[in-house]
């Protein structure tokens, strides 16, 4: 069978892909060996937040009463109890719900669906093999873009055996709820799913191997979620790694390396939240000759890779991993291929989001990058406790911290950390892309009472004229 573009794996990047080719008038067909949408749809970003959310319900009705909301005879604790099954059931189904919405669009757009592991061959083809059966089919394309991903990585000393020591995938299908976890590294995965089991009761130990938690953040960034996960009883250590885990009996005893020695905590669950590795093994990319950098394929500007024909995005190629990324990756690539003249993908500014309570968004350099640059910057920070909007909803831990060039008064970068910001950072992401100045921002209105017109109050102190400071 024949196409014009065959795209291998249905993540934000593969999807995307071939939905985007079927509408500039390819035929297209995707390569799926799971599930459609990938890890980020079933096994990430979704199904998370779906969990995050039940957390944050269990937690707005345990502090039910500070809202002015009262449970007659009972006290609240007796009454509210945390069923980690039934969240975990609602995450599935928010899961199967947006994954039949991937089918409808591949459907939608005349994307054929082929079933099975997909193999990069010479001269253009494609061998997929059956997961049902085990039968091997080639198929034949123009372009083939591979969209294969990547998994979470295991370390030596904490080898995965899905039982005590787990990975992401189990972290949110647990029907049993833990009494206690140590989480073993603190980026956008660990911290969520730390502070996922913390807030409906588990007792939680953070463990970063870098001297602060989410590392790639601000350093003021990490220090305040430092201070919020502490107020809620997780105990964090930094400066710190697993050596080993004893899982002989009922609870796994860890060894910690510290700066002051070895300490042991023990602990129900062991997660491992140490990063991912990508898929690139057994898909053919030695046979084909395409060119790999360490665990990613080489690619140029508009993803093709060494070979003629063959191009890579997502999580396999160089770059942040993830999902808004490998989706503009995909456009880029698409349209390309298309003969369009799409603008490359702008790295200096993805935002990142990490979705805590306080929740983190960014884009850009932080403050210590600027420096280490050498930038001349002006930094202005608005406090989430000078907020009437963060003070009515009742959490006012976090701030919005900006940073701008004070020779071009052009934002540098932009951090923020409290409630809904990750609703906020895509202003931050615009302002950077059409390189507006200072006053700019300050001249364009912001609603109030809102979470976003901190951005506007933070430009403002980094100018010397806060109001409301």
């Amino acid at each position: 069978m024949n196409y014009d573009l065959i795209v291998i794996g249905s993540g934000p990047g593969g999807y995307v892909a071939a939905i985007r080719g079927a509408q500039l008038g390819m035929k297209t067909a995707v390569v799926e060996c799971a599930d459609l949408g990938g890890v980020c749809l079933n096994w990430g970003c979704i199904p998370t937040k779906a969990l995050l959310k039940s957390a944050q319900v269990f937690q707005y009705l345990l502090h039910a009463e500070s809202y002015g909301v009262r449970f007659d005879k009972l006290s609240v604790r007796d009454t509210v109890k945390a069923d980690l099954d039934a969240m975990v059931t609602r995450s599935r189904n928010v899961a199967e719900t947006m994954n039949k919405g991937v089918a409808f669009l591949l459907q939608k757009n005349k994307v054929d669906v082929i079933r099975g592991f997909g193999k990069v061959k010479p001269n253009k083809i494609v061998e997929v093999k059956s997961v049902e059966t085990g039968e091997t089919t080639e198929y034949s394309a123009n372009h083939i873009i591979i969209a294969v991903g990547a998994r979470s990585r295991e370390l030596p000393n904490l080898p995965q055996d899905g039982e005590k020591i787990i990975d992401y995938r189990k972290a949110m299908t647990l029907r049993k709820q833990p009494e206690s976890m140590v989480v073993v590294g603190s980026g956008a995965i660990g911290s969520e799913f730390a502070h996922f089991y913390q807030s409906i009761g588990t007792k939680v130990t953070l463990v970063e191997f870098l001297p602060q938690v989410v590392p790639a953040e601000d350093t003021d960034v990490s220090a305040q979620l430092s201070r919020s996960f502490r107020k809620n009883g997780m105990k964090i250590m930094v400066d710190s790694s697993v050596e080993h885990v004893d899982t002989t009996g009922n609870l796994c005893r860890c060894t910690i390396k510290t700066k002051k020695g070895e300490e042991v905590v023990e602990a129900e669950i062991v997660l491992s939240a140490v990063g991912i590795t990508t898929n690139i093994e057994h898909i053919g990319l030695e046979e084909v000759g395409i060119e790999i950098d360490g665990a990613k394929i080489k690619v140029d500007d508009f993803y093709r890779t060494n070979q003629n024909g063959y191009y890579a995005i997502g999580d396999i190629v160089s770059g942040p991993a993830l999902a808004h990324v490998a989706s503009r990756e995909a456009i880029v690539c698409v349209e390309k291929i298309a003969g369009l003249n799409p603008h490359v993908v702008n790295y200096n500014n993805v935002p990142g989001c990490t979705y805590t309570t306080p929740e983190i968004a960014s884009v850009g350099l932080s403050e210590k990058n600027a420096q280490e640059a050498g930038y001349e910057i002006k930094v202005g920070k608005f406090p989430f406790i000078a907020s009437g909007k963060a003070t009515a909803s009742g959490n006012r831990d976090g701030f919005v911290k900006v940073i701008f060039d004070a020779k071009t008064d052009e934002m540098l970068g932009c951090h923020m950390i409290g409630d809904n910001v990750t609703e906020m950072i895509a202003e931050a992401v615009v302002i950077r892309e059409k390189n507006m100045k200072a006053h700019e921002i300050l001249s364009a209105i912001h609603p109030h009472p809102t979470m976003s017109e901190a951005l506007m109050e933070a430009v403002a102190a980094a100018y010397g004229e806060a109001v409301h400071l």
